[in-house]
C-alpha cells in the first residue's frame, strides 16, 4: 500500500507542477506555432530547477541530504517576523498565502512549522501516533522534519479561506482529523 501512496503523491506533486506552470504562462493556442514538445519541455526544465528538484518521495533534493528532522538552521526560511521556519519556496508560498488572506479580511496564524526529530518523538509520546489514533506521525516520516508542513491556528472562517485558496499558494489540507495540519506540495 506505501508503494501505491508514493506513486499517487508524486503523481499529485507532478500535477501542480504542470498547474503552476500553466498558471505562469500565456495559453498556447492552435495556430502558434508552437509545438507541444517544445511547451513541454519547458514545463519539464522550469520543474527541474535549482529548489524544486525532489526525490521519488517529494522530498526537496536540498533537504534530503540531511534526513527528516535534521535540517540545519541555515538551511530554513524564517516566515515572516513569526519565529516558524519552512523550506524556502515553502515559507514564501505561506507569506504570499498569508497576505492574500489578510488582503480578504482573513487571519491566519501559524502554531507549529518545522520540527527537529527530537521535537518529532516529543509530539509522538505527548499525543500518540496517528496510525494508532494519536496525532503524530512517526518520528523521521514527518512533513514537518522536512519543512514543509505548517499547523494553522485557523477560525471556521480562515479554515473555509484555506481550503478555497490554499491550493493556489501550493499548500493541500492533506490529513484526516487534522484541519489545521497543511502541507506544501507546489
Amino acid at each position: 500500500m506505501d508503494a501505491i501512496t508514493s506513486i499517487a503523491q508524486r503523481v499529485a506533486d507532478i500535477e501542480a507542477t504542470f498547474r503552476t506552470a500553466e498558471a505562469a504562462r500565456t495559453p498556447v493556442v492552435a495556430d502558434s506555432g508552437v509545438r507541444f514538445d517544445q511547451v513541454l519541455s519547458a514545463v519539464v526544465d522550469d520543474s527541474t530547477a535549482v529548489g524544486s528538484a525532489r526525490t521519488v518521495d517529494g522530498v526537496p533534493s536540498e533537504l534530503a541530504v540531511y534526513g527528516n528532522g535534521k535540517i540545519p538552521r541555515t538551511a530554513l526560511q524564517e516566515v515572516g517576523t513569526t519565529g516558524h521556519r519552512l523550506w524556502a519556496p515553502a515559507g514564501q508560498a505561506l507569506e504570499s498565502l498569508m497576505a492574500a488572506a489578510a488582503r480578504d479580511g482573513v487571519q491566519i496564524g501559524i502554531t507549529d512549522s518545522y520540527r527537529s526529530y527530537e521535537a518529532q518523538v516529543d509530539v509522538a509520546q505527548r499525543k500518540g501516533l496517528y496510525t494508532q489514533g494519536g496525532l503524530a506521525a512517526e518520528p523521521g516520516t514527518s512533513a514537518h522534519g522536512w519543512g514543509l508542513a505548517v499547523d494553522l491556528d485557523l477560525d471556521s472562517n480562515a479554515q473555509a479561506w484555506m481550503r478555497t485558496n490554499g491550493e493556489r499558494f501550493g499548500f493541500v489540507e492533506d490529513t484526516p482529523r487534522e484541519p489545521w495540519h497543511w502541507v506544501y506540495r507546489a
